[in-house]
């Protein structure tokens, strides 16, 4: 044998090799193709665009979030401000009146602001005040029992 088909037989088996190695890179990137249209779904893009559109599917899910945030916020601060605390305290404004005819009830909100309406029963009349709060602070002295119906109010 001489040297020219010493070379064609070296030939011959880098190319068997080569093809061997290209049959199995075939293999392994058909094998990677499957699994691609597994995690795609079926769809024909490749994986670079599936990976743009799931960023840009939680990008909106972020703004979604962000938004969702700000709205709630808003809302925090309209229960805030809310009527959320009430107490109602009865009892007898004058003596022998009898029965706990008069009343004061309190509606404030989270910071203590709100109103106090107290009815007076008389044996014949009836009087009603309305007395405004600001963080708990009235510009009238409030009488015993409407203190203590903004007491019981915040204590809830």
């Amino acid at each position: 044998m001489g040297t020219a088909e010493w070379i064609a037989v070296a030939a011959a088996v880098v190319a068997a090799l080569g093809l061997g190695a290209a049959f199995l890179a075939w293999s392994k990137v058909r094998a990677v193709r499957k699994a691609q249209l597994v995690l795609l779904g079926g769809g024909k893009q490749d994986l670079v665009d599936f990976a743009v559109s799931l960023q840009a599917r939680i990008d909106d899910v972020l703004r979604a979030v962000d938004e969702i945030a700000a709205g709630l916020s808003r809302v925090d601060r309209r229960v805030d401000t809310a009527v959320s605390k009430t107490s109602l305290v009865r009892y007898d404004a004058y003596e022998g009146a009898g029965g706990h005819q008069s009343a004061s009830i309190a509606l404030l909100d989270a910071a203590r602001s709100g109103v106090v309406v107290s009815a007076i029963q008389g044996r014949d009349y009836a009087r009603i005040y309305v007395k405004e709060l600001d963080q708990g602070r009235s510009s009238v002295a409030l009488s015993p029992e409407e203190q203590e119906a903004v007491e019981r109010a915040m204590a809830r």
